[in-house]
């Protein structure tokens, strides 16, 4: 009998990121790759604000944002009226951050091996009396669930915490941390930033209240756009202390006595948005979609499997989660000097990144195995 699942889709649309005509890229959990397709759209931008100026807005710029808002609520079951567009993370983290009361609770959760963003805005809150509760991972890979329990109380506000760790690569049980936050009556907001494009994510399914992410690394959408996504039932009741123009219901009446707050997530959106970058974005997505999410994601954990087997026959030792199913495609090689090891990659065609003490290398759907056994080798002999 003969295996019916389709083949790994290594490689696909490999010619329309120019970047591989002269090297060998590895480095998607930093920036995704810039497609021609990508170049095209900004282009056409251009374009329209060459040919028509601010006229665009109307009936061309604005639209194209409540696309964006549909293609994000897509990748991650969510309506589009539950997401806010930012410019980034940092943005929409500082609208929950400014939505919540801390007198009763004034506990943020978050973990050692999250990007330091989420703590920073809570730690900025120390003055108002937030405390911030840092778990610390026993192993530099995972945070065991156990450290969530004991730390999640009638005092806690909300956990902060990322659904793939951007320090090794592991995929946290998310909704069991849900369980946990519904548990004890407190929010769970979830970094996706490290996750959307490579794993599934359904906002509902996670028992998340908040997910964000972005187009930097693994939607191809560049920097300068973010999404944040809110449980339906929430986002009518929040009112950030932090807000713009666009949040307003009614924004191109321009009232300056009456904030009249959009009665869905728009409410949670800031300035004007950054409209090259959601053409960016909306191509990337594009992409994405055309491919299938399933078999991005299934070509993601063959490549990644196939480098830490690579990785463990050339004794290089990766520091990666126990199993396949807590993997995701960053994989985290110890070396003495990374950052000399990234340089000299880079002269032979090879980029990748360093993160403190390891070599950070990470294939998408573009890469074929070639590439990692190739810098691998390149790096064993180094």
């Amino acid at each position: 009998m003969t295996d019916a699942r389709p083949a790994p889709i290594f490689g696909r649309s490999r010619d329309d990121f120019p970047i591989f005509r002269h090297s060998v890229y590895l480095n998607s959990c930093s920036l995704g790759a810039l497609s021609r397709r990508t170049r095209d759209a900004l282009t056409g931008y251009l374009d329209e604000w060459e040919r028509r100026g601010a006229a665009a807005w109307y009936d061309t710029w604005l639209p194209a944002c409540e696309r964006l808002r549909e293609g994000y609520g897509r990748l991650v079951g969510a309506e589009a009226g539950c997401v806010s567009l930012h410019p980034s993370i940092s943005s929409a983290l500082s609208v929950v951050g400014e939505s919540l009361e801390y007198t009763d609770r004034p506990r943020v959760v978050t973990t050692s091996l999250d990007f330091p963003t989420v703590a920073y805005q809570w730690l900025a809150k120390a003055r108002r009396g937030v405390e911030v509760v840092v778990l610390e991972s026993p192993d530099g890979i995972t945070v065991p669930l156990e450290l969530f329990a004991a730390a999640i109380d009638h005092r806690t506000a909300l956990v902060a915490t990322s659904h793939v760790f951007f320090t090794s690569g592991a995929i946290q049980d998310v909704s069991a941390i849900g369980a946990l936050c519904r548990a004890n009556g407190a929010l769970l907001l979830v970094d996706g930033y490290q996750a959307v494009g490579q794993v599934p994510a359904d906002l509902a399914a996670l028992g998340a209240d908040f997910y964000c992410a972005g187009g930097l690394k693994w939607l191809l959408g560049g920097s300068g756009i973010a999404f944040l996504a809110v449980r339906p039932e929430l986002a009518a009741g929040l009112e950030p202390a932090v807000t713009g123009w666009f949040s307003h219901a009614t924004p191109f009446r321009f009232d300056p006595r009456r904030l009249e707050r959009a009665a869905d997530a728009h409410r949670l959106d800031m300035g004007t948005p950054a409209v090259a970058s959601v053409y960016a974005q909306l191509e990337g997505l594009a992409i994405l979609e055309e491919l299938g999410l399933p078999a991005v994601g299934a070509a993601t954990r063959a490549l990644t499997e196939d480098l830490i087997a690579a990785a463990m026959e050339h004794g290089l030792r990766p520091r990666v989660a126990a199993s396949a199913a807590e993997r995701s495609g960053i994989v985290m090689l110890p070396r003495q000097d990374p950052q000399a090891d990234v340089r000299r990659l880079a002269e032979q065609g090879f980029i990748v990144d360093a993160r403190p003490g390891h070599v950070r290398v990470s294939p998408y759907f573009y890469n074929v195995p070639e590439d990692h056994r190739a810098c691998l080798e390149s790096l064993a002999r180094g």
